[in-house]
């Protein structure tokens, strides 16, 4: 019976930020293109210190949904309010048996973005897929949890592929891959450093325009995730069973 249980989520002033800002979007009261207020402002009006402001707002740009420009400050990015609905969950909404999908899904999508990637990457995308490589390499050897720099590695190859599609939906179920590899501690036992090596590999082939190599390497990353999500589901059907 305890097993159905779940510890009670308790909101940070981040997660309040980000609620509020997510508000204010979807109401349609920031538009795309609307430049935010800055850091010291919003901190006084919200009553929180700016390390919390800082935080909300990188984690809005990390999830696509606020972007930085030279010389004009944090703006809202022109996302859809379907898409930031899904994008900004208050919970996780899967359960562990609906992992599974999930990393299915993500293995369809990022198999292709890195063949479509080895194909049309331009030398901004490779800057930009090596200096997430380096944030994450950069955690990784300092022995840190570094989930939000390994799926900022995944998106930027997303972005190299040119399919504003196939980047929406990676941006969209960018949140739940978070949740779900924190809450199921996936990332363990060395598999950061493990990945590190592997993300190497797969932007080598990007670079060298070599996409049936770059796809079987991103398949390769993600198959140890993929059979854990496999498990899962396997021990909740046989829960299931025994009930």
């Amino acid at each position: 019976m305890l097993e159905n249980f779940e510890e009670i989520r308790i909101e940070t002033p981040v997660d309040k930020i980000i609620r509020q800002i997510r508000s204010l979007i979807t109401s349609g009261q920031l538009k795309p293109g609307v430049r935010l207020p800055p850091e010291r402002a919003l901190a006084e009006k919200l009553g929180v210190g700016r390390s919390h402001v800082r935080e909300a707002l990188r984690k809005l740009e990390f999830y696509g949904i606020l972007r930085t420009l030279p010389q004009s400050g944090t703006v809202v990015a022109g996302i859809g309010i379907t898409a930031l609905e899904g994008l900004i969950s208050d919970v996780l909404q899967l359960e562990n048996s609906d992992f599974a999908s999930l990393v299915e899904t993500r293995v369809l999508l990022e198999t292709h973005a890195a063949t479509l990637a080895a194909k049309r990457r331009t030398g901004d995308d490779l800057i930009s897929i090596q200096k997430a490589l380096d944030a994450y390499e950069k955690k990784v050897l300092r022995g840190e949890q570094a989930v939000e720099e390994d799926l900022m590695f995944h998106l930027k190859i997303a972005e190299a592929s040119k399919n504003s599609v196939l980047k929406s939906l990676m941006l969209i179920i960018t949140p739940d891959i978070v949740n779900s590899f924190i809450k199921l501690d996936i990332c363990k036992d060395g598999r950061f450093v493990k990945a590190l090596e592997e993300h190497k590999i797969i932007l080598d082939h990007i670079t060298a325009q070599e996409p049936e190599l770059a796809a079987e390497a991103m398949r390769i990353h993600l198959k140890d995730v993929l059979a854990y999500g496999y498990t899962l589901r396997d021990e909740h059907q046989t829960g299931l069973d025994v009930e």
